[in-house]
């Protein structure tokens, strides 16, 4: 489980690179949705790592909002799970 959640914070961290190079090159670009399923993924600390080191997609607010509800959706799940699947120890 750790070396997948590594692996698609580190894809994810290159994915978003990759689509600030063919940005600023004015070149295709990595599609919104495949960034997005990379964070829905796990890849969320990659993503926010991205962000902050490319200053990439933090501006454009339809993007945020879908990537602010991925990380609410996240923080639900993960309570869920320690709520009603670990329960109390």
């Amino acid at each position: 489980m750790y070396a997948f959640l590594a692996g698609v914070n580190l894809v994810t961290l290159l994915a978003y690179g990759y689509d600030k190079r063919r940005a600023i090159a004015g070149k295709g670009r990595v599609p919104e949705v495949v960034l997005h399923l990379a964070a829905l993924l796990g890849g969320t600390p990659g993503a926010l790592l991205a962000q902050g080191l490319f200053r990439h997609k933090t501006r454009k607010a339809s993007f945020r909002l879908v990537f602010a509800g991925i990380i609410l959706l996240q923080i639900a799940l993960a309570f869920a799970y320690w709520r009603f699947v670990r329960g109390p120890q």
